[in-house]
């Protein structure tokens, strides 16, 4: 009965020896990783700073941006009133809004090309 029971202890120390050696490599991969990203986090901080309090991105690129959609939108705006002053009847009124809307993409490709 001792020799059974001896054992069952050596077996159950066994398995909780596996146990605490898989807990700790799974540790262990969580440090590395959590390292790895720790070192990610802080190289990107110093490449790409943040975004402004106000969350808009700031510089002359995105002050670009802002000007050339802007532009853009008020281009779009002004073709829909002349429509909407021209043409008194809705199908054609509604086919300009479609067409405006299906063309932005296209317009916005074709006048500010990015090099």
């Amino acid at each position: 009965m001792s020799k059974e029971r001896a054992k069952r202890r050596a077996a159950r120390e066994h398995e909780a020896g596996i146990r605490t050696a898989a807990r700790a490599a799974e540790e262990e991969r969580r440090e590395r990783t959590k390292a790895r990203k720790d070192l990610l986090r802080s190289a990107t901080r110093v490449r790409f700073p943040s975004r402004s309090p106000s969350g808009a991105q700031t510089g002359v690129l995105a002050r670009r941006r802002r000007v050339q959609t802007s532009l853009l939108i008020a281009f779009l705006l002004a073709v829909q009133v002349v429509v909407w002053v021209v043409r008194p009847d809705w199908p054609a009124r509604l086919a300009a809004l479609v067409v405006s809307l299906l063309a932005a993409p296209l317009l916005a490709g074709l006048l500010f090309r990015r090099r």
